[in-house]
């Protein structure tokens, strides 16, 4: 007799929504040459997709009343513009940080908040294309959620260290900056240069994993407890008990999305938050 077709396994199916579509079909190794291809494609479009919405906003912009866009739009830009003035007291640097900041804040949101749409929507979507395109839809992987992804929270993180390392040497010049590589936090005896240099690149690159790791922590935790609610569903559809678990499903996905949505909002205010306060270190001299 022919074997039975059943569907995936629990986890069969949350190890393939893990997987992601990559330049080169190896999953499971650390190659820097491989390439996050739904990670870069879903970024890069909601970061087009928050630039057009602020500019489509600034341009209808009214003395007047403002409608509810604009409402929204001038809450976030008064948040981010009295955070930054709290934390970088230089007027030149916040002209490039403040939108640097507002730009980080709106687009960790909006990449944040895919997490909202249905776990297989995007996925099942891409599998029917894929599988007409004439591949084995079983291979067709998609995460839609860019801030679950390691690389690409750590790629974020980087590019607020690049901003702290310029700063530090607009700020302080490349010989102040160098001194305080090599005089804080211990001081200048020539001693205790290399306690110093240690600690300070310690300093660097703990701030910089933490950052990135914060962010992908808690959209990755956020995800997978989607993932396990949407089985929930699954399992209350295969049997007439098992209607108790496709309530639990509905219950329970409601109840995680209405808090997720503070998880969204808070990590890109983190995330923001962090940022400024690096930059206005690079400010500070030791």
């Amino acid at each position: 007799m022919a074997a039975e077709a059943h569907g995936p396994t629990a986890g069969e199916y949350i190890g393939h929504h893990l997987m992601h579509l990559r330049s080169q079909e190896q999953q499971n190794i650390i190659d820097f040459s491989i390439i996050n291809l739904d990670s870069i494609f879903w970024s890069v479009l909601l970061g087009v997709l928050g630039l057009f919405v602020m500019w489509r906003v600034a341009r209808s912009a009214t003395s007047g009343v403002p409608g509810r866009m604009q409402a929204a739009v001038e809450i976030v830009l008064e948040m981010v513009d009295n955070q930054a003035r709290s934390i970088i007291h230089n007027a030149e640097s916040r002209k490039f940080v403040g939108p640097l900041a507002l730009t980080v804040f709106v687009w960790i949101f909006l990449m944040n908040s895919m997490d909202f749409l249905p776990v297989d929507l995007i996925p099942r979507i891409w599998e029917a294309i894929y599988g007409a395109a004439g591949h084995d839809p079983h291979h067709a992987y998609m995460r839609v959620v860019p801030t679950a992804d390691l690389s690409a929270t750590l790629g974020m993180s980087i590019g607020v260290l690049l901003v702290c390392l310029y700063y530090n040497v607009k700020i302080k010049g490349l010989g102040g900056w160098i001194h305080e590589l090599f005089s804080a936090p211990f001081g200048a005896h020539p001693l205790l240069w290399p306690f110093n240099f240690l600690m300070q690149m310690i300093e660097f690159l703990a701030k910089t994993v933490s950052h990135g790791m914060r962010l992908f922590g808690n959209m990755y935790a956020g995800e997978l407890i989607f993932m396990l609610i949407a089985l929930m569903g699954a399992a209350g559809f295969g049997s007439t008990t098992g209607i108790m678990l496709w309530i639990g499903h509905v219950l329970a996905g409601s109840a995680w999305a209405i808090f997720h949505i503070l998880i969204v909002a808070l990590q890109a205010f983190i995330f923001m938050m962090l940022t400024l306060v690096y930059v206005g270190q690079a400010h500070d001299a030791h």
